[in-house]
């Protein structure tokens, strides 16, 4: 069978089973992985909920599934059991419907061992590609905190409406990193609540999560304002925009920060 024929073929096979066995194959990964699975109790969500994360960990699939499609209760019961976990907020791709997230741990080593275990099972029984990436947390706690950032305690002014993931192409370990040079320039611009600076493990890349009032000022931040960011640094660079609306309630499931 042709690449063709066997994407046609496969475009014709129903989301919603596909969706349904990544969740049961994943049930299986953690149970091997994990032990027994069995939702946290409110007294460790609760206490999970008031640590300060130690990495964050960015994730997205190569796929198109309108949110009210993914069966994001029976994922949450998995991924609210995986080691470290502390936090997630969903993402839903505006104009591609892709799905993923940033999420918070209580070590490198516990984000590190979600995206080796729990997302590649996923993305495989899935059948699509993944994007997964790994952040240090305390280098970022500083500038973070100073643009309002809910991850490092601070309470949220408004629920967003969207999200930007922004990442540049460089290599500048974190406290060489012009922030307080950035931060003012960025608590000008329309529309944004708060940001999440990112920096890489192991790459020192530059990036964040910029939580956003509106999709359309969203939008124009990602399209018109950062490149010009990017320019400056001479950088490649990679931004997304995603709907924070369709994917409230899966991200307060999991005791987004945003919505605390």
């Amino acid at each position: 069978m042709t690449y063709q024929k066997r994407s046609q073929a496969a475009k014709g096979i129903n989301r919603r089973t596909i969706i349904a066995s990544t969740v049961a194959a994943v049930t299986t990964v953690n149970l091997t992985l994990c032990g027994k699975l069995a939702m946290a109790s409110t007294e460790s969500e609760k206490g999970e909920k008031q640590m300060i994360p130690k990495a964050f960990v960015y994730t997205e699939l190569q796929i198109s599934v309108p949110f009210e499609t993914v069966p994001w209760q029976a994922l949450n019961d998995q991924i609210a059991n995986e080691p470290g976990f502390l936090n997630k907020t969903w993402f839903s791709g505006v104009g591609n419907n892709s799905v993923g997230g940033i999420y918070s741990f209580d070590s490198v080593e516990t984000a590190q061992h979600y995206c080796t275990t729990f997302f590649p099972a996923a993305s495989r029984n899935f059948g699509v590609a993944q994007t997964t990436r790994v952040f240090d947390a305390a280098v970022v706690s500083d500038a973070s905190r100073d643009m309002g950032s809910p991850h490092f305690g601070a309470v949220p002014t408004q629920a967003p409406g969207a999200f930007v993931y922004t990442e540049v192409q460089i290599n500048v370990p974190f406290e060489k990193a012009p922030w307080r040079d950035r931060n003012p320039v960025l608590k000008q611009q329309k529309g944004l609540i708060s940001k999440l600076w990112l920096s890489g493990l192991n790459t020192n890349t530059l990036g964040g999560v910029d939580a956003f009032d509106t999709v359309e000022n969203a939008h124009a931040f990602a399209v018109d304002d950062f490149p010009k960011t990017a320019a400056k640094l001479n950088a490649a660079f990679y931004t997304r925009v995603f709907d924070a609306s369709v994917a409230e309630a899966a991200s307060r499931s999991l005791h987004s920060p945003y919505y605390i």
